[in-house]
């Protein structure tokens, strides 16, 4: 990040909510005290289950690669999406953050949370909109190297890029999965955020501001913008 660049975010982006907050504040909407909820796709250190830490009557997390640090009160399984350890029905909210672009077996990891969830239950899940620019780019690079340009342009750990093979990341191919899982689409949302990839260029970061703001200002153009937000539910009685 350049100082210029973190100025024009300031300047440009001080009052718009990352798609982040947008997503947690959607999991607080949801839960209850009296929900179990999973976060399929934790993370080492379980970051956004620890913010519901004594409010739900259970959470746990999964998660593909070792946990580092799980604080007490977080039930953590390492395990695929795609077969979970629990019980059918034994759980009312599933999150997922960033981790549905990764998937290879979508059809599967429907499925199972639909195995896994409770009758009037929901899923949500924030991914990358295939039709975002970075997206496109990311597609076009072979894997082997996201985790080295990842590193340069966010200073993210290579150990925690993973392959991405956008599978689940278009209206359509979400409607697709749902249905043949049993689960209905309550929500299907486009959101912007500021140019994270360019913060390494003012003027790159400048160009991509204009970009975004001009896609965030049109609906028409909604398809353009770089993460969806999904919920979905699976039909029955809340309880």
């Amino acid at each position: 990040m350049t100082a210029l660049s973190e100025t024009l975010l300031r300047k440009y982006y001080a009052n718009s909510p990352h798609p982040y907050r947008v997503y947690e504040e959607r999991v607080e909407s949801l839960l209850t005290p009296d929900s179990v909820l999973l976060d399929a796709g934790c993370g080492r250190t379980v970051p956004v289950l620890r913010k519901y830490l004594g409010r739900a009557r259970g959470l746990i997390g999964v998660e593909l690669v070792s946990f580092t640090d799980v604080p007490p009160g977080i039930d953590a399984y390492n395990a695929d999406l795609s077969a979970m350890p629990l019980p059918d029905a034994s759980v009312d909210l599933i999150i997922s953050r960033s981790v549905f672009e990764h998937l290879t077996d979508p059809e599967a990891v429907y499925k199972e949370l639909s195995r896994v969830l409770h009758p009037g239950g929901a899923v949500l899940f924030l991914t990358a909109n295939m039709w975002d620019y970075g997206t496109l780019v990311a597609r076009l690079v072979p894997n082997r190297f996201h985790a080295r340009i990842v590193s340069k342009v966010e200073g993210r750990a290579e150990e925690d890029t993973f392959p991405t093979a956008y599978r689940t990341n278009t209206r359509a191919d979400v409607e697709r999965l749902a249905a043949s899982a049993r689960l209905t689409v309550e929500s299907f949302e486009y959101l912007s955020q500021y140019p994270n990839y360019l913060m390494f260029n003012a003027g790159l970061f400048f160009l991509g501001t204009c970009y975004e703001k001009l896609i965030s200002r049109f609906d028409s153009l909604g398809f353009l913008r770089g993460w969806i937000l999904v919920t979905l539910r699976k039909p029955g009685v809340v309880r």
